[in-house]
């Protein structure tokens, strides 16, 4: 069965207030597509162009986005500058960015997308940040299927 889409909606607008309401400094919003990459929905201002290209599309299981996607689990590092965990892509240090972390967005039980927000500072989330995202990328989801 095909997920509906909102083609309307301008994602730019929920991600804005997201990166606002958790104080950070720049923001993704991603969605699966029919060929089972994620598509970039919607970004912050400041991401450098050659960043913007490697991020337009990205592979489930790549990067932290793919990563998310691909475990249906927040994928986090505290500085992205100097993570050593294998997460975080070569191209994420571009960014300039060193605290982030991306949640899977679920509609239902079905990972749908990726919500990334970043810090310019190292930073750690809190479990409670965590499920607020999450709770956030439930509603980018009914929001996607026009709920």
């Amino acid at each position: 069965m095909a997920i509906q889409r909102n083609p309307d909606h301008d994602y730019s607008v929920d991600l804005a207030r997201i990166v606002g309401d958790h104080r950070a400094d720049s923001g993704t919003i991603h969605f699966l597509g029919d060929d089972g990459q994620l598509h970039l929905a919607a970004t912050t201002s400041g991401l450098p162009d050659a960043v913007l290209a490697l991020i337009r599309t990205i592979p489930v299981g790549k990067g932290m986005a793919g990563l998310a996607v691909e475990r249906a689990e927040p994928v986090t590092a505290c500085n992205i500058q100097t993570d050593a965990s294998g997460d975080v892509r070569p191209g994420a240090k571009a960014t300039g960015l060193a605290g982030s972390i991306v949640v899977p967005i679920f509609d239902g039980d079905t990972v749908i997308g990726a919500l990334g927000v970043a810090n310019r500072s190292e930073r750690t989330f809190s479990d409670d940040e965590i499920a607020r995202l999450v709770l956030e990328g439930r509603r980018l989801a009914a929001e996607r299927r026009g709920a």
